[in-house]
């Protein structure tokens, strides 16, 4: 008999996640069977428009969704440890120490009363045995590393003292401040121009290097997952709609929604379009979503099939896989394809 050939654990493996909130004596499902895994010093993008489930799907994984009565199903093992259902107290060990958050808004993620310096200090001496002068030194230290200026000075400051760039600073400073193997970036760059999206962008391409951290990156904007992502899972309405390596999936996308969002991207090169071709429409309320493929009121390819039953995920290519019955059909899909927005469509 052949020898089995080990393959390596993966840092962080989700099974069939889902989320549901109680609203109206009735369960309603956020986050549908979303499924993925992440490797060691690797980055993942998870993309979608806003209320596709990207940022609950991060929250149930970090332990940090305490509304009465939701329900959180599926597992997800961080190198071998279930987190679903983890007591909070081993979760608050785990948390900050081998996983940390980069949180959408720092402005409000910080406590306003107290110094950045003495909320990364505190982190630091909550999860390690140092002295407070240690904390605080290494709490300049990792400013310095962010690019903060005059670290020392800056961490005796309050949160609105500082601007929007260099509180996601701190904020990356603070969830590294421990080293931790897993970092999650909740839009790491909102509200930031675009020089400063460009700087944070290539601190998290920095992390893998110089800490040896994986990413799990969410956003919404395309142009940020083709710059920082090895690998991409797109969610639309709570459910996986495609995921692969990064470049198969931008080059031959296999879902219309996957190919909607890259054809919104602006070109680098050739002639500049006068409008952007946009998707019509919007995402489904969660009591609203249709009975088959959450997309199909907003498809140019809708068939008959996709009304009743959600399809499932399939292979289009090397490691990419897409929940859509055109791959079956035969039928090529690319960014090209997406309908240029009509009359109909311009603003008023």
């Amino acid at each position: 008999m052949a020898a089995e050939i080990s393959r390596p654990v993966p840092l962080l493996e989700v099974r069939d996640l889902c989320v549901s909130f109680p609203s109206g004596g009735r369960m309603i499902p956020i986050v549908e069977h979303v499924s993925f895994t992440l490797g060691e010093r690797e980055i993942l993008g998870l993309v979608g428009e806003s209320g596709s489930g990207k940022s609950v799907t991060a929250m149930a994984i970090m332990g940090l969704i305490d509304s009465p009565g939701v329900r959180i199903t599926g597992s997800a093992l961080f190198r071998g440890q279930e987190l679903v259902g983890l007591p909070p107290a081993r979760m608050r060990r785990l948390r900050g120490k081998q996983i940390a958050m980069i949180f959408q808004d720092p402005m409000t993620a910080f406590t306003p009363v107290y110094t950045i310096g003495w909320q990364i200090d505190e982190q630091i001496r909550a999860h390690e045995r140092v002295t407070r002068r240690q904390a605080r030194a290494r709490t300049v230290q990792l400013l310095g590393e962010m690019g903060v200026p005059d670290p020392a000075r800056t961490a005796n400051r309050y949160p609105h003292q500082l601007s929007g760039g260099l509180r996601q600073r701190a904020m990356i400073a603070m969830a590294l401040s421990c080293n931790p193997a897993l970092l999650i970036a909740d839009e790491p760059t909102t509200a930031l121009d675009v020089t400063v999206q460009a700087q944070i962008l290539e601190l998290v391409r920095s992390l893998r290097a110089t800490h040896g951290s994986s990413v799990l990156m969410i956003t919404h904007d395309m142009g940020v997952v083709a710059e920082t992502c090895d690998s991409t899972l797109v969610l639309y309405s709570g459910r996986v709609a495609e995921t692969g390596p990064t470049d198969l999936l931008f080059a031959h996308p296999g879902h219309p929604y996957t190919a909607a969002l890259l054809a919104s991207i602006p070109p680098l090169d050739g002639p500049r379009p006068e409008r952007l071709p946009t998707i019509a429409g919007a995402p489904p309320a969660p009591l609203d979503r249709p009975a088959g493929c959450a997309f199909d009121p907003r498809c140019d390819y809708v068939h008959e099939s996709c009304r009743f039953v959600p399809p499932p995920l399939i292979p289009v290519g090397a490691g990419q896989e897409a929940a859509c019955v055109l791959p079956t059909e035969g039928r090529p899909l690319s960014p090209r394809h997406v309908a240029a927005p009509t009359t109909q469509d311009a603003p008023a």
